[in-house]
């Protein structure tokens, strides 16, 4: 399976994004209590290979940054199903992550080159979905209020399970919603949010709202797999 995204940057500036420690905190996952730096070395350095603009990491996942019309597209070859047997329960959890994580890798280059970026992160078990929860408007681009905020958002991506908003009220920052119904794969459906925020925002502010929010439709967490 392949995912692709274009990025509207020269190739070196996306290899770097790729390469840089710090330029990887600015795309990668969500900040959580003592791991995002630990997780970023184990995944690009300590257990990865580069070859030219290719990246292969250590579970056989495989980027390639090269350049195209408009910018640089990087493709992202996940690694064949069975490839490492004590993951394959988690397989299509790790596609959906690398999904959202290039997605992400986009809007930090084209919209926050140099910019530290915070986050928060919510997850949860159920059938209702964010993205009806917070009646989100038809279209491309649209006014909304979100929870609590008169907000300007802008459609970044849409996937089969996720929806990719710009949110001009974090700093022109990014919510990233992700939803996954029940079914034999998840019989107790799986519901993500990432908020990316930039500037002076009052991060404390935008966290009291969205969990008192988060928590009254999805109370448990979802307990997410980490790597080996």
């Amino acid at each position: 399976m392949k995912i692709v995204v274009t990025v509207a940057a020269p190739v070196a500036t996306v290899w770097e994004a790729l390469r840089n420690k710090d330029k990887i905190r600015h795309w990668h996952g969500w900040e959580y209590e003592g791991g995002l730096d630990q997780e970023i070395d184990l995944i690009y350095f300590t257990r990865a290979v580069e070859d030219g603009t290719t990246l292969r990491l250590g579970n056989g996942d495989e980027f390639a940054v090269e350049a195209v019309d408009g910018g640089s597209q990087v493709t992202l070859t996940r690694a064949p199903l069975g490839a490492d047997p004590d993951w394959d329960a988690y397989y299509d959890d790790v596609t959906e992550g690398w999904i959202t994580f290039l997605h992400q890798l986009r809007f930090a280059v084209e919209r926050h080159p140099d910019d530290p970026r915070r986050t928060l992160f919510y997850s949860g078990n159920g059938a209702v979905s964010p993205i009806d929860e917070l009646h989100i408007p038809a279209g491309d681009a649209f006014e909304l209020d979100l929870i609590g905020e008169r907000v300007t958002c802008e459609v970044w991506y849409r996937s089969a399970h996720q929806l990719g908003l710009t949110v001009d009220a974090w700093g022109n920052g990014l919510l990233v919603l992700s939803h996954i119904p029940p079914g034999d794969g998840k019989p107790d459906g799986a519901t993500m949010a990432i908020l990316s925020l930039y500037g002076d925002v009052d991060r404390d502010a935008v966290d009291a709202r969205w969990r008192a929010w988060w928590s009254e439709r999805w109370p448990e967490e979802l307990e997410l797999p980490t790597e080996p």
